[in-house]
Parts: structure tokens; C-alpha cells; sequence
């Protein structure tokens, strides 16, 4: 099994200094001499370094207290979660997977060894608790297809429950004594820096094909990243940046950390639109079998997602009603409901993330970035082909909240209110892509389509929730248990659904005010 630290450390040149008298530090009682251990370490990486450019990190180390497997994701600067494992002769199994989104069906190998003699210093308070480790690294690197290098590090650790605080009072004292913070964000990026591999550098592998074998006859316009010039530059960056999301995400879904498979499926729901509104600019033979395929991804995140969605809106709607109108074991019902939802579901999603056709998915996705399909209109300034398409998507948004607010209320409204959603999505994402282009304008959409998509989804919600209701009400009838909580939980629901369609004029007509394009 593995386990996950979050490492929070600054790092020093040792410059030929040694570690000042650091009892002088603010809190620290006593500094207790743990002695000098031995580390040695093999870093694994793809043969292009592609954990390396993600700024992540794979070990197998033997040595100290902590010795196994180790893999490190950056969370902010000085800040770290290390996820660890016991010593193995293999990488296990659940690591692998971690990092499968980057290495996908390339090989891991050992690409540097990192042995470090680490003198170690632990900084008490007067009660005699840790508040952090200090340690000195003498440290021999070697690429293992060649080169060398060796400096010495300071190396500055919080220890779990005290005040990130303190490592400023710490730093005080070794800048003081002509210590200066690391150029360097880890070992293994000096490593790689300072070494030179004797072997060549391998030949970059061919891109994937981004579309099955009929190629359309177009030219090619692909530009080197950098700032956005034409209208095609704008939508690949808004592209690239989904590309890195969906890939960087894959981690946390993986672990189940809140929010993260949301967060997931709008990636690739801001891929969709953004395929569809910009097709003058995206070849859509070449997308649209993208877009199946992130369709299909969102459909199958969208398992853990809708069910979780649910699951606290009709827990948060019981909790508000008195306990002589809960009758029955309505809770322990929708309670059982939610967990074995959510626990299929997960199941279901990280089979999804190992699956060939998502693995493929993000290939192409690479591969349609190194290689734009781009279309004439792409080597266009920006402004007119951005604006137009987002009159367009505003347009379709209007179509569908005009006609839902000529229908009665019912089932057919809600379909039309719900396609007005998934709309009043696409108009948002376009305006995000063109918000750089655009500016004023575009962002205010964005803002408007937020405010009419938060109205239409709270709708939808309570369409899904009153079916849900239905079901688990036809349930406890059967299991000879009392509908009557279901049946009011319903009625609320058909409440919060009525406000919402009297609201939705008034906030249309705000939208439309606030809409310039």
C-alpha cells in the first residue's frame, strides 16, 4: 500500500558554509544532532524525460528511515505531495498508474543515481516536539548514460503541524550567515542540468495520426508556442491549455481527491465546444472523431460526478426537514445509494483511465498540437472570426431560451431548458478561449453565461433529483417502508424547478443587456 506526505522544504547552496548556531531561531529550543545517513537513489523517467518536464519525480531509494519508492507532484513552489511506497525490485503497480497519463506506452528506466551523505539536524521547541528537519547533502550524481556532478545542499523540511511561518524565521537566519536559496526546485533537476550524457540524444518518435487513414487535403500552419498571434493561435492555446489539464488531472481523479473528476470532465467539455465553435478554424474532419472520443470520456466521468452531485443536494434537502416528517429510513437509504454510487462509479472511471481508447485519446490530442489541422481562415487576425463565432453560439443560446419560455411547464420545457444549458456552455468556453483576443467583450459573456448556465443547472438538478426521488420512493414501497419523506422531498424539488422558470425571464433579459458583441 502507499501513502501520501506533503513535503514542504527550502532548499540553500552550501557554498562552503556550514550551518549557522540555529538555536537563535524564533521557537527553536534545541537542536538535536540524528547523525549522517547514507541515501542512494535511482530516478526513473521516460527516455525524453517527460516526468522531468512535468517537474515530477520517481525513486527507488534505500537508506534512512523512508527508504522505497517515492513519487513526488509539485503542488506549489517549496511544496511537494510525496506519495510513497514499500521497497520493491519493481515499481508498484499503483505508482505506474500515477504517472501513465505522461508515460503512456513508453518505458521507464533509471536515468540518474543520486548518493547522498546527509548530516542530519532536527529543531526542537521546549516541549521537545519536532518543528523541523534540517539536513546538509553531499551529494554525487550520475547520469547513467554518462556524466557526473557533486555539490553540497542545504535542505530545510517542515515537520507535519507546524506553521509554514517558521521556515521564514529559518531562512532569516541562514541568509543571515550567507546561505542562498537553491536555483534549483530538486535534486534531480541540478542532476539533470549539470550532467551530460555521453549517448545520443534519441530521435523524437512520430507523432500519432489524428485522424484514422483518409486525410484531408489541407495545408498545415502550425506556429511555435508563444504569444497568440492569429485567430488560429488563440484557439490552439485555449486547446493546448484543456490538452494539459485533462493530462495533469489524471493523478487526482486516479486518488479520488475532491472535485478533480469535475474538474476533468469540463476539460474535455471545453475540448467539445471549442472543436464546434471554431470549426472555421479547426479542420472538423480531423476533430470531429476527437470529439466522439471526448464525448465518450465525459460520459463515463460523468458517472461519479452526476451521482455525487445528487447525493448532497438530497442529503442537504433532508437535513432541513424536521424530524417528525422524516419517516422511515430515508438517510440510511440514500446514504447506502450515494456510497455504492460512488464507489461503482470510481471503479468504472480509473478502469476508463487505463483503457487504450483514452490512452489514444490523448496521443491524438498531442499529436493534433504538434500538427494543427488548421484551416485558411486560422492565419486570420483574430477579432472577426472570433467574434462571429460567438454571436453564433450566443445565438443558438437565445433560440432555445426563447422557445423554452413559450412552452408550458413540463417535460418538454426541460428538455429545452437542459439543451439550453449544455448551449449556454459552449457560448462560455468560446468566450474563454477568445477572452485574450477580445478582452471586454468576451469576458463579460463569459460572466453572463456563467450567471444563466448557474439558473439552468439548478433546474436540471432538480429534474434529476425529482427522478431519483421516484425511483428510491418506488423502492422503499416495494421493501414495505412509508413514501411520504420522498413525496415531500419531491415537492421541494418541484419548488426550487418553479423558481427557477419564473427567475429565468428577468435573468435572460439581464444576459442580453449585458452581452456586446
Amino acid at each position: 500500500m502507499a501513502d501520501t506526505k506533503r513535503e514542504v522544504e527550502r532548499k540553500y547552496e552550501s557554498g562552503g558554509k556550514g550551518l549557522p548556531d540555529l538555536t537563535g531561531v524564533p521557537g527553536v529550543e534545541s537542536v538535536a544532532d540524528r547523525g549522517v545517513t547514507r541515501l542512494d537513489a535511482l530516478y526513473y523517467d521516460t527516455a525524453d524525460e517527460r516526468l522531468a518536464a512535468a517537474s515530477l519525480t520517481l525513486r527507488r531509494r534505500t537508506g534512512g528511515s523512508d527508504a522505497g519508492w517515492h513519487l513526488k507532484f509539485p503542488v506549489a513552489p517549496g511544496v511537494r505531495d510525496e506519495i510513497r511506497a514499500p521497497l520493491s525490485d519493481t515499481l508498484p503497480e499503483h505508482l505506474a498508474r500515477l504517472v501513465r497519463s505522461r508515460v503512456r506506452d513508453a518505458e521507464l528506466n533509471p536515468v540518474v543515481r543520486l548518493r547522498s551523505d546527509r548530516d542530519v539536524r532536527h529543531l526542537l521547541d521546549g516541549t521537545g516536539r519536532l518543528l523541523a528537519e534540517i539536513s546538509v547533502d553531499a551529494v554525487h550524481a550520475e547520469r547513467l548514460t554518462g556524466g557526473t556532478a557533486r555539490w553540497t545542499e542545504i535542505e530545510v523540511e517542515l515537520a507535519d503541524g507546524t506553521d509554514p511561518a517558521f521556515l521564514d524565521k529559518v531562512d532569516k537566519k541562514l541568509r543571515k550567515a550567507g546561505l542562498r536559496p537553491s536555483d534549483s526546485p530538486s535534486k534531480l533537476a541540478r542532476a539533470l542540468a549539470e550532467t551530460e550524457s555521453a549517448a545520443t540524444a534519441p530521435e523524437a518518435a512520430p507523432a500519432p495520426a489524428v485522424a484514422p487513414a483518409a486525410a484531408p487535403k489541407r495545408k498545415r500552419r502550425s506556429r511555435p508556442v508563444g504569444k497568440p498571434v492569429t485567430v488560429g493561435d488563440h484557439v490552439l492555446a485555449y486547446v493546448r491549455a484543456q490538452r494539459d489539464a485533462l493530462v495533469e488531472l489524471d493523478p487526482a481523479v486516479r486518488q479520488g481527491v475532491p472535485d478533480s473528476v469535475h474538474r476533468m470532465r469540463v476539460a474535455t467539455r471545453r475540448l467539445r465546444s471549442t472543436f464546434r465553435s471554431f470549426r472555421p478554424v479547426l479542420d472538423r474532419e480531423v476533430t470531429d472523431p476527437i470529439a466522439v472520443d471526448l464525448k465518450w470520456l465525459a460520459a463515463e466521468l460523468g458517472l461519479e460526478r452526476d451521482q455525487e452531485v445528487l447525493a448532497e443536494r438530497l442529503l442537504s434537502d433532508l437535513d432541513e426537514l424536521p424530524d417528525t416528517l422524516v419517516h422511515g429510513p430515508v438517510r440510511q437509504r440514500l446514504t447506502a445509494w450515494a456510497e455504492a454510487g460512488h464507489s461503482g462509479a470510481h471503479s468504472e472511471v480509473t478502469a476508463v483511465l487505463d483503457s487504450r481508447r483514452y490512452l489514444t485519446l490523448l496521443d491524438t490530442l498531442d499529436a493534433l498540437l504538434a500538427d494543427p489541422p488548421l484551416r485558411k481562415k486560422a492565419a486570420a487576425k483574430p477579432a472577426k472570426t472570433l467574434t462571429k463565432a460567438l454571436r453564433k453560439d450566443f445565438g443558438k443560446v437565445s433560440g432555445l431560451v426563447a422557445r423554452a419560455l413559450d412552452l408550458p411547464p413540463g417535460h418538454e420545457r426541460d428538455v429545452v431548458l437542459h439543451e439550453a444549458r449544455k448551449k449556454t456552455k459552449r457560448a462560455r468556453y468560446a468566450a474563454e478561449a477568445a477572452g485574450p483576443a477580445l478582452g471586454a467583450p468576451a469576458e463579460d459573456l463569459v460572466k453572463n453565461m456563467k450567471k444563466l448556465q448557474s439558473l439552468l443547472g439548478d433546474h436540471q438538478d432538480s429534474v434529476m433529483a425529482r427522478r431519483t426521488l421516484r425511483e428510491l420512493s418506488a423502492v422503499a414501497h416495494a421493501a414495505g417502508e412509508s413514501a411520504f419523506t420522498y413525496g415531500l422531498l419531491h415537492g421541494h424539488e418541484e419548488r426550487r424547478a418553479e423558481i427557477v422558470e419564473t427567475d429565468l425571464p428577468a435573468t435572460w433579459t439581464s444576459v442580453r443587456k449585458g452581452t456586446a458583441l
